[in-house]
């Protein structure tokens, strides 16, 4: 594993059970009646986020099919993922990525905070111009690029904007995203996951 690579993510990231410790102990520490305004903002959606992470990660078993795909890679890899805790398709998002990653011995999940990298955020943004979160990045042991994933499900980023095409509030347009992440369930993050380590098991030398 090149150095470059092993700086930029196992020795920066975190793993995900520090993540949500951290973010645990951020609220239980910070009083909001000594933050600005703004700072209020975000700690609401920090507390609410965490709320909808918390019911995903009680709530969530990873398909049996899927299990079985996953315990089937043979060459390892590390998932990059950069967010932030105040993001709401994130907390929608990470948790199912987390299991998926932890359900296969193969897979190493590292976390960086995106305001803390935008130096390596800028090297995957979305369409080229959006530091959109959250953003996978999978890699080889070697710190060969493998694919990206995010910042959400393409049948969630068509929603979002055809109900965005048909004038809604903005506001409105993202709670009915948050309605269509909880009838999905994390299937179709499942499913697109799967689908691009097929893609790179098909691709590899001998397959």
């Amino acid at each position: 594993m090149s150095t470059e690579f092993k700086q930029r993510t196992l020795d920066k990231g975190i793993t995900y059970k520090q993540y949500i410790d951290d973010w645990s102990s951020y609220l239980d520490e910070t009083d909001p009646n000594e933050l600005n305004e703004s700072e209020k903002i975000f700690f609401d959606y920090r507390r609410l986020n965490f709320q909808r992470s918390s019911r995903i990660q009680k709530t969530y078993s990873i398909d049996a099919e899927t299990a079985s795909f996953l315990d089937k890679i043979q060459e390892p890899q590390v998932w990059m993922v950069l967010t932030e805790n105040w993001c709401g398709d994130s907390a929608q998002s990470l948790p199912y990525l987390a299991a998926i990653a932890e359900t296969s011995d193969k897979i190493e999940l590292r976390i960086l905070y995106r305001d803390e990298n935008i130096d390596i955020m800028d090297n995957y943004l979305t369409n080229g111009k959006s530091r959109s979160i959250p953003k996978l990045v999978s890699f080889d042991s070697e710190g060969n690029e493998l694919f990206q994933w995010g910042p959400r499900p393409k049948l969630a980023q068509q929603f979002l904007e055809d109900e965005l095409q048909k004038g809604k509030d903005k506001q409105s347009v993202y709670q009915d995203l948050h309605l269509w992440y909880n009838r999905d369930k994390g299937k179709t993050i499942e499913s697109e996951i799967v689908n691009l380590l097929e893609t790179v098991t098909n691709n590899q030398p001998g397959q």
